[in-house]
């Protein structure tokens, strides 16, 4: 018992030396006295992050998933018994019945620019927030997306909560794998790609800012609407059918599956003459997929399977 007991003194002082610790989160530097005990993320992507790096024993709840998304089993298991705080965007007042010292989301995951919960309104409440990196070009600090996003934000979170041994693991893994999957992907000349959110009337899609832009580019296409200066927004039909996608990515998730998502496209007759349609080379990436997130890795095996058959 006493060498346990000093064994633990050990660690606790070994991890006391390790603070305080400063990340870059957008355009703040944010500096963690001790690692966060009360923590909250938002979103399904987020959540999974947390849940990879091994921290849901310091998460008190979560937010923003079922008013949206379908949890699968994997995640359904990583959050078994802990709350949902609020089923879509929460307000300050729900954050501030959790008491957390630690709120995980995003510009468009969860916060809104100019909306009650932000960085600034939940600080008073002791409440110090990371925002997820994909985002910062709603507040307009951000380059063009890269598989870089996804690592910054491990590294981070590794850091802020103490466990950058196992962030750094997982993104060499991550790297290591996606060279794999990538070796052998013709870049000379890349697939046209249109990704395909939701929308009938007028489509979603994803612009040069999102995530799916990088991925399809690391897989060997170029996202058709990578002029976009946007992560994510609705746009016109006329710009797909001009530009003439070879691959269409569905993303599936809500009450409109992908499955009727490829069918309203072969069933219109405006697009009979797209290459996608006409070849019918669909690829469906499930939201988490396409959203930064540990799920990027199968999302890239995806995409080279769908694009070069591999």
């Amino acid at each position: 018992m006493i060498r346990l007991s000093l064994l633990a003194v050990l660690l606790s002082a070994t991890t006391a030396l390790a603070y305080p610790v400063t990340v870059k989160s957008c355009d703040r530097d944010i500096t963690f006295d001790a690692a966060p005990i009360r923590a909250i993320s938002n979103d399904v992507n987020l959540t999974e992050m947390m849940l990879v790096l091994g921290l849901r024993d310091t998460m008190v709840g979560y937010t923003g998933i079922s008013g949206w998304k379908t949890l699968d089993e994997d995640m359904r298991s990583g959050v078994a018994e802990l709350p949902e705080l609020s089923a879509k965007y929460p307000t300050k007042e729900v954050l501030a019945g959790a008491e957390p010292d630690f709120f995980f989301a995003g510009w468009n995951y969860g916060m809104k620019v100019g909306g009650e919960v932000t960085p600034e309104t939940l600080e008073p409440l002791g409440i110090q927030t990371y925002e997820l990196t994909e985002s910062c070009i709603h507040i307009g600090t951000k380059a063009k997306s890269s598989m870089d996003d996804l690592y910054a934000d491990i590294l981070n979170l590794g850091r802020i909560f103490g466990v950058e041994g196992r962030a750094q693991d997982l993104v060499s893994g991550w790297q290591a794998r996606l060279a794999e999957v990538t070796a052998g992907v013709d870049r000379t000349t890349p697939l046209r790609v249109f990704v395909y959110d939701s929308g009938e009337e007028a489509p979603f899609t994803a612009g040069a800012y999102a995530m799916p832009t990088a991925l399809i580019e690391a897989a060997g296409g170029v996202n058709i609407m990578n002029d976009l200066e946007k992560s994510w927004a609705e746009i016109a039909w006329e710009p797909v059918v001009e530009r003439n996608p070879e691959v269409v990515v569905i993303v599936n998730y809500g009450d409109v599956t992908a499955d009727q998502k490829i069918a309203f496209m072969k069933e219109n007759q405006a697009f009979a003459n797209i290459d996608a349609v006409k070849n019918d080379r669909f690829v469906v990436l499930e939201y988490v997929e396409a959203t930064p997130g540990p799920r990027n890795i199968k999302a890239m095996e995806k995409l080279v399977a769908g694009f070069w058959g591999q």
